[in-house]
């Protein structure tokens, strides 16, 4: 598996999903506020969940599929490892 989805909690407390081949990468992309707009004013973000996938259609099929569950539910699956 060389592709992942990811959730993050930001520091506003709300959670972010993305998808990358680099877990350690992205995480420090967004930290330094070169990863999405969405998190470059919502500094420090921490990894609270990563999933593998097969290849990066999958992982962005995953990311979708997650983007789409209400918050609780993303709680749950943060929950569950």
């Amino acid at each position: 598996m060389s592709w992942y989805v990811y959730i993050l909690r930001c520091s506003d407390d709300t959670l972010y999903t993305g998808s990358t081949n680099n877990l350690e990468k992205r995480l420090a992309a967004h930290n330094s506020g070169q990863g999405a707009k969405y998190t470059r004013v919502r500094r420090p973000c921490v990894m609270v969940y990563h999933e593998g996938a097969e290849d990066r259609s999958a992982a962005l099929r995953r990311e979708n599929a997650i983007k789409k569950l209400r918050r609780a539910d993303k709680i749950l699956l943060i929950e569950k490892g």
